[in-house]
């Protein structure tokens, strides 16, 4: 059986979409939250804050997502714990580049507020089923 999911990092530069998002994954999913604005804010944060998932954008300026992921991935705390991409970028080709890259699975932006916290737990179930 899963463990439950309790504790997200979310990386993400845009504001609306933190805004949007942290108010589906806190009031409709009941998640702890922790609201990186770069990935080197993530870096810092994720050995602190100790995240059970990483919600990570992956158009950023400055460090994207995948040079996040990498970053994150040499961590000791950040070795082994799951990620779920939130992209606008969602071909078939891009999707498929993202899995091979290790993350979990792909939310495809725009998303639905209401709904973003039932899918990351459908994908947590999934990894863990």
């Amino acid at each position: 059986m899963a463990p439950p999911l309790t504790r997200i990092l979310f990386v993400e530069d845009d504001p609306d979409i933190q805004t949007v998002a942290s108010l589906g994954l806190q009031a409709v999913g009941g998640f702890t939250v922790k609201i990186c604005s770069s990935g080197k804010e993530a870096i810092q944060e994720a050995p602190l804050f100790a995240p059970e998932l990483i919600l990570l954008d992956v158009m950023m300026p400055g460090m994207d997502g995948i040079t996040t992921l990498k970053a994150l991935r040499e961590l000791p705390s950040g070795v082994n714990t799951p990620v779920i991409f939130l992209t606008a970028k969602v071909q078939t080709h891009e999707v498929a580049y993202y899995k091979q890259l290790g993350v979990l699975d792909v939310i495809a932006k725009p998303f639905d507020p209401m709904t973003l916290s039932t899918t990351i737990n459908q994908i947590w179930l999934k990894y863990h089923g």
